[in-house]
């Protein structure tokens, strides 16, 4: 029995690395990945473009100015004051932001009286506008505290102690709060199932196409050997994806690694029975290597959707909530972000490890149950 999988699994690790590109996909398209999400994935709101409309021009409204954009989330890209010019930099997406800062702004100041200033936010990205209102009115709120102990100092000759909240917020696991940190370690589960379903799927579909399948079938190999021999090396090729990125991710961009690599392994394997059984179970009803690819991606990208990689499953609509739970990818982000970021353990995470049992027992028997009917 075990030589005869021996025996598909070198034919399939020949068929598989012989071809240059295919090599590309395997070991370089996940290191590729990995800078590409490393550096570009992230909600992190920096340096927003801000167009200044400062139609005071005194040095108060230019001291609040400079509170803006001496901080590091606003750069002043423009001062204007046509109000259609703003609104041109805002169409073309010149600036996300436009400050306004109405004549008689100093002098309302002095006189004691409230200025208003109005800071109009491009709303089309919804996410960057709410940021991009927070910091705004952080900074106003406190130029504005400024302005009154100023003015209290002025008028009494002495400050004025108040009572106040002295609020000091602490990040555990991500102290920089950086999203680097939140999702690279999510790239090695993503590229793990991507992998996984594209080789599987287009592996048994090949044989398939090539019409070698049914020579197979009435040679002494039972069934369930050719599917181990087949499944084995994508098995091998996903812990190597695991090791290729975990490594990026350590010593490129120096993510945290806290937990237990064992445990990590662990949970890869039981990811890889639920992957690898939907690749069979797509190659089930693919009939070309063509067929198979769409099919891996159009269960690919709803799958990324629902696990939790880039929106909180907590916000989606209940029915999405429920759909997720026959998503493996879920549980696996979930074990890849504790054990990178928090270093839990199997008592902490037990739950997902069952899901991804349950899920990749009943999701392979039914790909092997299929698969058998095909055949016959």
């Amino acid at each position: 029995m075990w030589e005869r999988i021996l025996t598909i699994l070198r034919k399939e690790f020949r068929s598989v690395l012989r071809d240059p590109r295919m090599r590309l996909v395997i070991i370089g398209f996940p290191v590729i990945q990995t800078l590409i999400f490393g550096y570009a994935v992230t909600l992190d709101v920096r340096h927003v473009r801000l167009d200044v409309v400062d139609r005071d021009n005194t040095p108060a409204s230019r001291a609040l100015v400079a509170r803006f954009t001496s901080s590091a989330y606003f750069d002043a890209v423009a001062f204007t004051f046509d109000d259609d010019e703003a609104r041109r930099l805002i169409d073309a997406s010149d600036a996300s932001a436009i400050l306004q800062i109405d004549s008689g702004y100093e002098q309302h100041l002095h006189g004691g009286r409230t200025t208003p200033v109005q800071l109009i936010v491009d709303g089309s990205d919804s996410n960057t506008a709410r940021f991009v209102a927070n910091y705004g009115t952080a900074i106003a709120t406190a130029a504005n505290t400024e302005l009154v102990l100023d003015r209290t100092l002025r008028q009494t000759g002495r400050t004025v102690r108040a009572g106040g909240v002295d609020l000091r917020p602490r990040a555990w696991f991500n102290a920089d709060l950086e999203s680097r940190n939140y999702y690279v370690p999510g790239v090695i589960a993503m590229l793990v199932m991507l992998i996984a379903l594209m080789l599987t799927s287009m592996s048994i579909v090949r044989e398939k196409e090539a019409g070698t399948i049914e020579q197979i079938m009435v040679t002494p190999i039972r069934p369930v050997e050719f599917i181990l021999g087949k499944c084995a090396p994508f098995a091998v090729i996903g812990f190597l994806n695991v090791g290729m990125v975990s490594a990026v991710g350590l010593f490129w961009f120096g993510i945290p690694f806290r937990g237990s690599f064992p445990l990590l392994l662990g949970g890869t394997a039981l990811f890889l029975l639920s992957t690898l059984g939907i690749g069979l179970f797509i190659s089930t009803v693919s009939q070309t290597q063509q067929q198979a690819m769409m099919t891996a991606f159009f269960f690919f990208f709803p799958a990324m959707l629902f696990s939790g990689f880039i929106f909180p499953i907590a916000n989606m609509p209940p029915v999405i909530q429920y759909l997720s739970l026959l998503d493996p990818l879920r549980f696996m982000l979930v074990i890849v972000r504790g054990i990178f970021l928090k270093g839990v353990g199997l008592d902490i995470l037990w739950p997902q490890f069952a899901a991804l049992l349950a899920l990749g027992v009943g999701v392979m028997a039914f790909a092997v149950g299929r698969f058998h009917k095909t055949l016959a």
